[in-house]
């Protein structure tokens, strides 16, 4: 029995689902103190050893068929939840079509993480905010209307885009920043049956209800994901993460930036997503729409940059992030004008014994 702080922990029950039907029905059957899914649990058991999250049972999904990864019927990708993030950025079929996502996913964590780390696991992180660790401190996303220490305390790490009074917090996700600008969608099973959710409304900004981090319901599993034809960005994307150090280090700031050129060298098509920046990957169509139509360059760049941090507002020690949030958009579109690079450093097309 555990009673720091005072209070008695309650030890979680543990089961091995053997089929989705007997996993949803194990969902459903506690809605005061929900059982969590399980599958890497590279960050479920840090907040479990912290008591930051403390469920009533642990549902290991693992056996379930939920790993594939496979070709959809409109030429996208299928992503099944509970495959390693690492097997997924070492597809085939994710390196030729979404180079952009496997660079995102090999930028995270370390090597030891990526092969346990889940899919579906990934994209339910909670945030790396330091006072939400502390159980010492007040945390709206941890108890609800105890306030937010963050707002007036250390900044540095914060949000600059979609905060509120409640919660200043951000997403930690590289994956889900190149998710969003691939335009994914999750797919969610429960007991009253199957759901799509496109990527941007699965996570959702703090508002007054901060402890929500997404639109994922208590009795609802992630399943897969599934992206649409991804092709013709393959020849021009990067994913530039800024980080003080340059291994095992959450993002100062991230970028995805994916680009289709014609052959009159114009852009055709972007994709703009930024990470660490806000409750969720932060996308905007109107600062990719500015994009289509021009030549590739810093102007075009620049303005599409200025329209992605529209109403970017720092809270004291982050006012750096703005800047280089900036000069990062910049950096990483004129990386995916010059050309895809690869998961070993090569760009695209280069041979193997330039690398």
């Amino acid at each position: 029995m555990d009673t720091r702080h005072g209070a008695r922990m309650i030890p979680p029950t543990y089961e091995r689902a053997a089929s989705l039907q007997q996993a949803l029905q194990q969902l459903a059957s506690t809605p005061a103190r929900p059982i969590q899914p399980i599958a890497g649990g590279t960050n479920l058991l840090d907040l479990m050893k912290l008591q930051v999250m403390q469920p009533s049972g642990l549902l290991d999904v693992n056996a379930l068929p939920l790993d594939a990864m496979t070709l959809t019927e409109e030429g996208g990708l299928q992503l099944g939840a509970t495959a390693r993030n690492a097997d997924t950025a070492y597809h085939p079929l994710v390196e030729r079509e979404y180079p952009l996502l496997a660079a995102a996913i090999l930028a995270a964590a370390s090597p030891q993480i990526r092969n346990m780390a889940s899919n579906g696991g990934n994209l339910l992180q909670r945030t790396r905010c330091t006072y939400f660790y502390d159980r010492a401190t007040p945390c709206n996303k941890r108890e609800p209307g105890s306030g937010c220490s963050a707002v007036g305390g250390l900044t540095k790490y914060h949000a600059i885009l979609g905060a509120s009074e409640h919660c200043i917090a951000t997403h930690p996700s590289d994956m889900c920043v190149a998710l969003a600008a691939l335009d994914a969608t999750v797919h969610v099973a429960s007991g009253r049956g199957t759901r799509a959710i496109p990527f941007g409304e699965f996570h959702r900004l703090p508002g007054d209800q901060p402890e929500q981090d997404s639109t994922l319901a208590a009795d609802e599993l992630i399943t897969h994901l599934t992206l649409p034809p991804g092709g013709r960005f393959a020849a021009h994307s990067a994913y530039l993460k800024i980080r003080e150090r340059l291994s095992y280090a959450f993002a100062l700031v991230s970028v995805a930036a994916a680009l289709e050129i014609g052959p009159d060298g114009r852009i055709t098509d972007a994709r703009l997503a930024l990470g660490s920046v806000a409750h969720k990957p932060w996308r905007s169509t109107d600062a990719e729409q500015l994009l289509i139509g021009t030549m590739p360059g810093d102007a075009a760049f620049e303005s599409a940059a200025d329209r992605l941090l529209e109403g970017a507002q720092s809270q004291g020690q982050n006012a750096f992030k703005i800047p280089l949030a900036r000069r990062a958009v910049v950096r990483a579109l004129q990386a995916a004008t010059e050309g895809t690079i690869d998961n070993r450093g090569r760009r695209r097309g280069q041979p193997e014994h330039a690398a």
